[in-house]
């Protein structure tokens, strides 16, 4: 019984696409090892078969001796079950590899994906990262099904020179060096498939960028009317990725072409000078005949060696993409040097904007630039870091040095754009099925949003569909706030929670807020310009430039800040 995932027992070699795809091999040499030794018998008892089959001519028919030929004729049957058993086991190995391979990488994108964050999708479209975990992957693990009949190929090249070398000296040469020579001939037309295949795969993954996009926003893009313009340019893209993928059917097709062209060309030669060889009574008909079976048994060590680098081609370009997202790094990282979390009712401070969330209260910040209080709510989530960043205060520790568990354990933020997935609505709710249903609706009432389990005919055990989409933008946003206020966050941090909401349901949220945050012991900040919401705050924080420039009760500010009363009045 083997246990799945394989463990990952090293971090993955991203220096180049080529040390990448030797750290996956490394990762299982015992099944490569099998499959190269078994595919190197494979290909040897085919190599030796004509040679067993020009023995028994001449000495079982032409020196009609029947013990010799029986003998021959049974060493013929056994060379056949050999190879037919070492093919099977063969082929098993190299697909285990292949596949070993291809979800080794399939895993490590997809918790790339995870544990990234918002960095992946800045650094990279979603067409590429779909394309990557979708395609490149398995195109990875080819390379080492691959190998084995290369090593194979290569092992059985070896076998048939020497048994030809004893034949006749001149065919040994020419098996020596014309099957290198054929098998690099061919790479002139494999170079410009390298080149067609990454055009192609660059050409699909804009493609399918440019489909995601489309389809995340169809329903705005219908009532806009702006839907054509979208599958325009699907379409554009589209006929450029048919265009690219028609010029690497051309090189495929050029390639299997000039492996039947060189590989029979040798053929022919070989066989010519074997004739000559028997006309001129330097070897046996017998001879002749086993000659003739390794001229076409060597067309396949040459057909190997075209279809190893143009696989090896496909393995580099999957490689390349691989290790552009293995090389996205998260936008914060565990603290090299940690600190202990510091205690319940601790104050969140944001040092470059001088905004201080006060344990136990309701705070709201407003600015004139909504993008401005979003990315002060976002760095005391800590969602961004390096030495550039600002530093932020929690209680009396750098929440840069606090352990990111402890963080988002304790802090949650809610951003303006919500994002459900798909499965049933209780799972995207309540995630880590720590809540009853009682607890469910109880959120769902304070988010002013059993309206929407009314028209689901399965309840709480709808099945959502992907980023929501059976939802309106209202009813997503009130969802996810629903989900905010389950996680029952010590800190919650909320971006806009009511911007899609018309005024009556605002009306509801705000007035039910106090008692679901109230608590002592939470704390809740809230980007918000709305005067419904504004009105319930316990202290409203004013931003002008980035900065805190009032402070005070809602209508404390629209006494005394001009600025701020203009905000406040433009969003009603």
């Amino acid at each position: 019984m083997r246990s799945f995932p394989y463990p990952l027992i090293s971090a993955p070699d991203l220096r180049s696409p080529a040390r990448y795809l030797v750290w996956l091999g490394s990762l299982q040499k015992a099944t490569l090892v099998a499959g190269i030794v078994l595919g190197s018998v494979w290909m040897a008892s085919q190599a030796v078969m004509p040679f067993v089959l020009g023995r028994a001519i001449d000495d079982g028919v032409i020196g009609q001796d029947f013990p010799a030929l029986l003998a021959w004729t049974l060493a013929l049957l056994g060379l056949m079950i050999v190879q037919a058993a070492s093919d099977t086991a063969t082929h098993r190995a190299g697909v285990s590899s292949w596949l070993q391979a291809a979800f080794r990488s399939v895993r490590l994108v997809g918790h790339k994906i995870s544990r990234t964050g918002d960095a992946l999708p800045t650094a990279l479209s979603t067409g590429e990262v779909v394309s990557t975990a979708a395609s490149d992957a398995f195109r990875i693990g080819e390379v080492y099904e691959v190998l084995t009949r290369l090593a194979g190929a290569a092992v059985a090249w070896g076998v048939v020179t020497v048994l030809i070398w004893q034949t006749s000296p001149v065919l040994g040469v020419v098996v020596l060096i014309g099957v290198p020579v054929c098998c690099a001939l061919l790479l002139f037309v494999v170079r410009p498939l390298q080149t067609r295949q990454r055009e192609q795969r660059e050409a699909a993954g804009t493609m399918t960028a440019v489909g995601a996009d489309t389809v995340a926003g169809l329903r705005v893009l219908r009532g806009i009317g702006g839907e054509h313009i979208f599958v325009d340019r699907y379409r554009v893209k589209s006929a450029a990725t048919r265009d690219s993928g028609m010029r690497v059917a051309r090189s495929l097709a050029d390639l299997e072409a000039s492996q039947v062209f060189v590989a029979g060309t040798f053929s022919v030669v070989f066989t010519w000078v074997g004739a000559s060889l028997v006309i001129a009574e330097e070897i046996t008909p017998g001879e002749l005949v086993a000659l003739y079976g390794f001229s076409i048994f060597l067309m396949t060590p040459i057909r190997a060696a075209a279809d190893s680098v143009a696989r090896f081609i496909r393995a580099h370009v999957g490689a390349r993409k691989v290790i552009a997202v293995l090389s996205v790094d998260a936008n914060v990282a565990e603290s090299t040097a940690p600190v202990p979390a510091p205690p319940i009712g601790s104050p969140l401070v944001d040092e470059r904007s001088g905004l201080v969330v006060g344990p136990g209260l309701l705070t709201a910040v407003v600015s004139g630039e909504p993008a401005e209080s979003a990315e002060v709510l976002t760095r005391l989530g800590r969602f961004e870091d390096g030495p550039g960043a600002p530093a932020v205060r929690w209680g009396s520790a750098d929440l840069r040095h606090v352990s990111l568990a402890d963080i988002r354990d304790r802090i949650v933020v809610s951003e303006a754009a919500p994002q459900l997935f798909s499965g049933p609505l209780r799972r995207q709710l309540d995630p880590h099925a720590q809540h009853d249903d009682g607890a469910i609706l109880a959120a769902l009432d304070a988010a002013s949003a059993l309206d929407i389990l009314d028209g689901l005919e399965g309840g709480l055990d709808h099945e959502a569909t992907e980023r929501g989409r059976s939802f309106s933008g209202g009813q997503r946003q009130r969802l996810v706030l629903a989900r905010a206020y389950l996680t029952d966050a010590e800190n919650l941090l909320l971006v806009e929670p009511t911007s899609a909401v018309d005024a009556h349901t605002e009306q509801r949220i705000a007035s039910r807020l106090p008692s679901v945050r109230t608590r002592p012991g939470l704390t809740t900040a809230i980007v918000t310009a709305s005067p419904l919401l504004l009105r319930t705050m316990d202290t409203v924080v004013f931003l002008e430039d980035g900065l805190v420039s009032a402070q005070g009760s809602h209508q404390e500010l629209m006494e005394s800040s001009a600025a701020y009363r203009d905000v406040v009045i433009r969003s009603e």
